[in-house]
């Protein structure tokens, strides 16, 4: 794909703040001072709309994080409108072109002016509340920063008005050691709550114990068990169950990087940007941030040259390139760097090697069970059909 086929990834750090304290969230320096102004945001659009390099891509999603985005919401309706006003004036082609992006805690979906923003923007947004399954696995780690509450109550009360909005959006699962025990129910719970589309993904951090890949395992087959056998597979899908992973990979061929880090843009409240969130200050852990320049300055080009020579083989060990079931095991360049050994963006951190494995065993299961069924039923063809229609979001 060339970048007048691609869309430009541009990211707006509008707070650092949340009302939830995470345990597994990987935004280690949140806090309730960092609040980007609207004239840093002015600044960042008026250097995107008019920079070449953008110029290239054929549209753009305008993404915008925290900490919790929607506290910002009032900044976040000036922004947008600045953008859309400044697209029309300049008659640039990404007026008909754009996204505005939205991950949230959901807590304030409900909000008045948050409902407002999204009538006022609706053709043009995208949103997904994240739920991470029944209140048991939810509140294990999506708790309140203050008084360690859970937040699952106040998250699923906003479920119904997000899926009328946006009834094709997906939820986002988080997984990491504690809460592996409650992979299958709560999937189950978040179909039962109308979620079709799970999109699951462990930590990748290193925080797994010795024997997590076997109850993973265990898990995921239970998983496989409950879909097919109850027929779940034919409306809804889980991302952990894909027929593209688990096979090794030509270096040739397969060499691409994983990670868009140096091909996307963040911008924080001072007005510097990162070739990705994970290289901001407060994503990091033992690490200096990677600024690549600011809103004043433009991009400094040297600075961003290394992510644009990243690929598989310049940081894989050797043992990944040559692992039988290597495709489908991802990484994040921003942990890769947080987790080197030196200030390298060049050395893969390989924390999840076992859980990839258990995921591989898992969905061999799932496909020889899933395809034995559809054969003795006579349903094969009709979803090899059904897979072409939903190839985006099965794999």
């Amino acid at each position: 794909m060339n970048e007048k086929d691609a869309w430009a990834d541009i990211t707006f750090i509008v707070t650092k703040d949340c009302q939830l304290a995470c345990r597994y969230c990987y935004l280690v320096g949140k806090n309730s001072n960092e609040r980007m102004s609207f004239e840093v945001a002015k600044q960042a659009i008026d250097f995107i709309l008019s920079d070449k390099r953008m110029q290239q891509y054929g549209g753009v999603v305008w993404d915008f994080i925290g900490g919790e985005p929607f506290l910002e919401i009032e900044l976040i309706d000036l922004i947008c409108d600045y953008l859309k006003k400044e697209m029309f004036k300049k008659n640039h082609h990404w007026f008909n072109n754009y996204r505005f992006s939205f991950t949230t805690n959901g807590i304030n979906y409900h909000d008045e002016k948050v409902q407002n923003f999204i009538n006022k923007n609706l053709s043009h947004l995208s949103i997904g509340i994240t739920i991470d399954g029944d209140a048991a696995k939810h509140d294990l780690n999506r708790i309140y920063k203050h008084g360690g509450r859970g937040s699952y109550h106040d998250v699923v009360r906003n479920i119904p008005l997000w899926l009328e909005q946006f009834p094709d959006e997906g939820t986002k699962v988080t997984i990491s050691s504690d809460d592996i025990p409650y992979i299958c129910q709560s999937v189950m719970h978040l179909y039962a709550l109308g979620i079709h589309k799970i999109h699951i993904n462990t930590v990748f951090e290193n925080v797994w114990k010795d024997g997590d890949d076997d109850i993973f395992l265990q898990q995921l087959l239970k998983l496989a068990d409950t879909i097919i056998d109850n027929d779940f597979y034919a409306k809804c899908t889980c991302s952990l169950f894909s027929e593209d992973i688990g096979k090794p990979l030509d270096p040739l061929r397969d060499n691409q990087n994983w990670c868009g880090a140096g091909m996307m843009l963040s911008v924080d409240a001072t007005g510097n940007f990162y070739p990705c969130t994970r290289f901001a200050g407060y994503s990091l852990r033992s690490k200096k941030p990677i600024i690549i320049g600011n809103v004043r300055d433009g991009i400094n080009k040297n600075k961003l040259r290394p992510f644009l020579t990243l690929d598989r083989t310049t940081q894989s060990p050797r043992e990944c390139i040559d692992c039988e079931v290597a495709s489908g095991c991802a990484w994040c360049q921003g942990e890769n760097y947080d987790a080197a050994d030196t200030n390298t963006i060049y050395q893969r951190s390989t924390a999840i090697c076992k859980m990839h494995q258990a995921r591989v065993r898992a969905n061999n299961y799932y496909w020889n069970k899933l395809y034995r069924k559809l054969e003795l039923e006579g349903k094969r063809e009709d979803f090899e059909k059904y897979k072409r229609e939903m190839k985006p979001e099965i794999c």
